[in-house]
């Protein structure tokens, strides 16, 4: 065989493998209800993973689009009844935001490209209420790092009815070094809040109802996806659903 065939016939089974194989990166999620029981309240928990195909970090994401149940009670959850605001936020952290604004909490490990290895470091998420806009809950999910990046950024979304979008801002790892890469994120919307409301005069703390879960359960479970966005355009979806309760 000619060295030209055996170009050709190299080119042919790359094309033919799937992404995974040529080192594109995969993506999984999860999600859950805690407690999960129909017509209750509830605190919805999820996880997003990101894999390299190869030995390197996974690329930088860049967008992250998530859908959720309509019927969710999401946006009329009675999370972030209070609004912080942007500017002070990215300045000083969510120390700065009132109490009544707070949605919920998580954390992100990212991969951060160091002399020719891999470091790793965890940021601090939490999860606010920013001002609504069209009638709709802002959402605002501030990632912080202190070591060996030491980074916060705020992203800003509409808590829409089914779904929200984040457009992931790049966070350069050391000057002139690559970005860093998320790996790993677990959030949680709602859980162990404590709000504070004016009843006689008095301020007297409570503790937010949380997100309702619908009487009914579609069959097969609560379906939950995500469409990931990296740098260079590549994309990946995932998907999860939450099992029925017993009886729904």
């Amino acid at each position: 065989m000619s060295r030209a065939h055996v170009l050709a016939a190299a080119l042919a089974l790359c094309a033919s493998l799937p992404s995974t194989a040529l080192g594109a990166p995969r993506t999984s999620m999860t999600a859950a209800f805690a407690p999960n029981r129909l017509g209750a309240q509830t605190t919805l928990s999820l996880g997003f993973r990101i894999a390299s195909g190869g030995d390197d970090a996974p690329p930088p994401l860049t967008g992250l689009d998530f859908h959720f149940p309509v019927n969710l009670g999401l946006a009329t959850s009675g999370l972030g009844v209070a609004s912080c605001p942007i500017a002070p936020l990215e300045q000083h952290g969510p120390t700065v935001c009132p109490p009544d604004s707070r949605m919920g909490s998580g954390s992100a490990r990212v991969e951060i490209p160091v002399g020719g290895g891999i470091q790793t470091e965890t940021a601090s998420i939490a999860l606010l209420a920013g001002p609504s806009e069209n009638g709709y809950v802002k959402l605002l999910i501030t990632a912080t790092g202190l070591s060996p990046v030491i980074a916060r950024v705020v992203i800003p979304s509409l808590l829409r009815p089914g779904d929200f979008n984040l457009d992931v801002p790049l966070v350069e790892s050391l000057p002139g070094a690559a970005d860093v890469s998320i790996v790993e994120v677990h959030m949680t919307l709602g859980g162990n809040l404590t709000y504070y409301e004016t009843v006689r005069g008095r301020t007297v703390p409570y503790r937010p109802a949380g997100i309702g879960l619908p009487r009914t359960c579609p069959r097969g479970g609560f379906p939950f996806s995500s469409t990931f966005t990296f740098v260079g355009g590549t994309r990946r979806d995932a998907t999860t659903r939450v099992a029925c309760p017993r009886g729904g």
